[in-house]
């Protein structure tokens, strides 16, 4: 298991392409390569974790399972907030467990994700690609993240500390689309 505090922002990008150039530029390296996520929210009915601005998580990333938990988020220019993380061997268990405890599905989001670094650096760039657009996520200490950002182009004007559920409902009311879940096939 492993337990933190993760510290991170989002800035959305025009296209993945044009991503990696970016992060090329700035001496950022492939560190995992793109891998399809299937990431399965639970919470109880009466939305408890939501309500304490909490998260429970099944995420299956290629053949890796991973149950996480993360904390109300401290928010100012970077999203902070404790996440605890376990791999799991089966994501269909795990959520038959959730499910048998009282906890129900409320939200599913795809997308692929690459992992970059900078070889000697600690924090990690992600290039996430969703059906409601493309991000990178910049994860590390706040002042990595800041000069990441500079070094790829953004300021801070232009951080993003929404969750992808959240951006997915502000997706969907600029859209006039009823939310369900943040998958492939959205009509766009």
């Amino acid at each position: 298991m492993s337990s933190k505090q993760e510290t991170e922002i989002k800035l959305a990008v025009p296209d993945a392409g044009s991503a990696r150039r970016l992060l090329r530029a700035a001496g950022f390296r492939v560190l995992h390569r793109r891998v399809f996520e299937a990431n399965t929210v639970f919470d109880t009915p009466e939305l408890a974790l939501r309500k304490r601005v909490s998260l429970l998580r099944v995420r299956e990333a290629g053949r890796t399972v991973t149950l996480t938990y993360k904390g109300p988020p401290a928010v100012s220019r970077h999203k902070s907030r404790e996440e605890l993380e376990i791999e799991i061997p089966s994501a269909p268990t795990i959520s038959a467990i959730l499910e048998r405890l009282g906890f129900h599905v409320t939200f599913r989001y795809e997308k692929y994700r690459t992992e970059f670094h900078q070889p000697g650096r600690r924090g990690i760039a992600m290039l996430d690609e969703t059906p409601i657009g493309v991000f990178l996520e910049l994860e590390g200490t706040p002042r990595w993240i800041d000069r990441s950002a500079r070094k790829l182009g953004f300021d801070d004007s232009v951080y993003i500390t929404a969750s992808y559920g959240r951006l997915y409902l502000e997706w969907c009311a600029g859209r006039g689309v009823k939310p369900s879940n943040m998958v492939w096939g959205l009509d766009r």
